[in-house]
């Protein structure tokens, strides 16, 4: 009988996120260092009212760091990513259980 690895991720959008973020870096958007620090202030910042989980909280912080970070360096304007954020929010809300998310061509 073989054991099945438990999975790195919780959610498909984790480990999605937390790969562009590593893209980025290597593409020379921004170091690790200044990465780590936006970061930690964001985990500072969400997890003032609650302990985090590492879970969906964890990974709530680090898109939030993320857009921080696309924001302070010009690399997405602040419309596009409320814009952007609006319909995934509208895809998974209308895709039923069990069926892929995707976003609707603008």
């Amino acid at each position: 009988m073989s054991v099945r690895p438990e999975p790195a991720f919780e959610a498909p959008w984790h480990a999605q996120v937390f790969a562009l973020t590593v893209a980025m870096n290597e593409a020379g958007h921004f170091s690790w260092a200044e990465w780590a620090e936006i970061f930690g202030a964001t985990l500072k910042e969400h997890g003032l009212a609650k302990e985090l989980d590492g879970g969906e909280d964890y990974f709530t912080a680090w898109l939030a760091a993320l857009e921080t970070m696309l924001r302070g360096r010009d690399l997405a304007q602040s419309e596009t990513i409320e814009a952007t954020r609006d319909a995934w929010e509208q895809a998974y809300l209308s895709t039923p259980h069990g069926d892929p998310v995707k976003l609707l061509a603008s």
